[in-house]
C-alpha cells in the first residue's frame, strides 16, 4: 500500500525513491511485524488467558515435564498474523498476484487453525476438527492456491519440477503437478503442525526455510541474478520477498514471547497458516524439492508420526517412545531446552545446504 500510495512522489521528495527497491521494503516489513508483535504480544496474552481458562489441553500420556505447561494460553498464531498480512500489506506492491496468493492461502489455513484451537481450548476438546474435514479443507484451498500459481505462471514453467543442482533438468508433471502442489502445501502446513510442540521449537526453523525462500524469491525475480546462477526466472517473484521478510519478523517476535518457559503456544492457526504458506512458497518459485531439504527437520518430524501410527496399526508396536520425534528424546531424558535448541542447530545447517542449490548446479 505505501508502495502504490508514496513511490508516484519520488520525483518531489527523493526519499521515496528507497519504496523501489525490494530489499528495502523487505527490511522495512520484517520490522514492522517484529514491532507489531512487541506492541501486541502483552494484551492478546492478557486476553487470551482471560478467555481461555486452561489453556490448550495437555495430552495425559505426553512427557510430565508438561503438566507445568497448563494455563499456557494457545491461538498466538493470532499474533503472527496480524503482524504479518499488516506488514505484508504495507509494504507488498499489491498489484501482484503471487502476493494475493499467498495471503489467501495464509488466510484460508489460518482460519481453519483457528477454528481447531477455538474447539480444544472452549470445548475442551483434544480431537478439534477432525482429520477428514481439516484435510479436505486444506487440500480445497490449496488446489486453488497452486491451480492459481501456475495461471500467472509463463506456460513453459507452469508444469515444470525443477530438480536442485541440475541447471537445466526438468521434468514436466503436465496436467499431475497440480496434485503435486497440492501434496507440497498440504504436507508442508501439517509437517510445521507437528512440530510445534515445545516452547520455541518450531520458530527458529520457520525463520532459516523463510530466509532461504527470501533469497530464492528474490534472486528468481531478478534477470540478472537469475541468469548468474543459472536459475529459472519468474517474472514478479521477487516481491514474495517481503512476504518472507515479513513472516521472519513475526515469527520472532512471536518468538519473543514463546521462549521457554512460553507464555504463548502457536496453536494450530499460527502453524497451519505457516506452514502451508512455506508450501506455496516453494510452489511458487519453482523450488519444491529445496523445501524438502530446507525444511528436512519438519520432513523428519512428519515421517516419525507416520511411521509410529502405522507401526501400532500394523504390529501393535511402537518405533520411537513417542511421537513426533521431539516427544521421543524428551521421554529419553533430554531436557526441554536441549532438544529446542540441537534442532534449532540442524534447522541452520539444512538451510545452509538448502542455499548452496543456488550455486552448486
Amino acid at each position: 500500500m505505501l508502495y502504490l500510495l508514496l513511490y508516484p512522489l519520488a520525483e518531489y521528495v527523493s526519499v521515496f525513491n528507497l519504496l523501489k527497491y525490494q530489499t528495502f521494503r523487505t527490511g522495512a516489513a520484517i520490522l514492522t511485524a517484529l514491532m507489531i508483535c512487541f506492541v501486541l504480544g502483552p494484551a492478546l496474552i492478557r486476553f487470551l488467558k482471560k478467555k481461555q481458562g486452561k489453556g490448550q489441553p495437555i495430552r495425559d500420556n505426553g512427557p510430565e515435564t508438561h503438566k507445568k505447561k497448563e494455563g499456557t494460553p494457545t491461538m498466538g498464531g493470532l499474533m503472527i498474523l496480524i503482524a504479518l498480512f499488516t506488514s505484508v500489506l504495507l509494504w507488498a506492491d499489491l498489484r501482484n498476484p503471487y502476493i494475493w496468493i499467498v495471503l489467501f492461502l495464509t488466510g484460508a489455513y489460518g482460519i481453519l487453525g483457528f477454528i481447531d484451537d477455538y474447539l480444544k481450548v472452549i470445548k475442551r476438546n483434544y480431537a478439534g476438527v477432525s482429520g477428514h474435514k481439516k484435510l479436505f479443507w486444506q487440500c480445497l484451498t490449496g488446489a486453488i492456491a497452486v491451480f492459481a500459481v501456475m495461471c500467472f505462471e509463463t506456460p513453459e514453467m507452469a508444469t515444470q519440477l525443477t530438480i536442485p543442482f541440475f541447471k537445466n533438468f526438468m521434468i514436466n508433471l503436465a496436467c499431475f503437478y497440480l496434485v503435486f502442489g497440492v501434496l507440497v502445501v498440504v504436507g508442508s502446513s501439517n509437517a510445521v503442525n507437528l512440530t510445534d510442540g515445545l516452547d520455541g521449537l518450531v520458530s527458529v526453523p520457520l525463520i532459516m526455510a523463510n530466509l532461504v525462500f527470501l533469497v530464492i524469491a528474490y534472486v528468481a525475480g531478478n534477470h540478472i541474478f537469475a541468469n548468474y546462477l543459472q536459475i529459472h526466472y519468474i517474472p514478479g517473484i521477487g516481491e514474495l520477498a517481503i512476504f518472507c521478510g515479513a513472516v521472519i519478523g513475526a515469527v520472532l517476535g512471536f518468538l519473543w514471547f514463546n521462549a521457554p518457559p512460553a507464555e504463548i503456544f502457536m496453536g494450530d492457526t499460527g502453524s497451519l497458516a505457516l506452514g502451508g504458506a512455506l508450501g506455496t512458497l516453494a510452489v511458487a518459485t519453482k523450488h519444491e524439492l529445496v523445501l524438502a531439504i530446507v525444511g528436512g527437520l519438519f520432513v523428519v518430524e512428519a515421517l516419525s508420526d507416520i511411521l509410529q501410527v502405522g507401526s501400532y496399526k500394523m504390529r501393535k508396536k511402537r518405533v520411537f517412545l513417542m511421537a513426533p520425534i521431539h516427544h521421543h528424546f524428551e521421554k529419553k531424558g533430554w531436557p526441554e531446552t536441549r532438544v529446542v535448541v540441537r534442532f534449532w542447530i540442524i534447522s541452520i545447517i539444512l538451510a545452509l545446504i538448502g542455499l548452496s542449490t543456488l550455486k552448486i548446479r
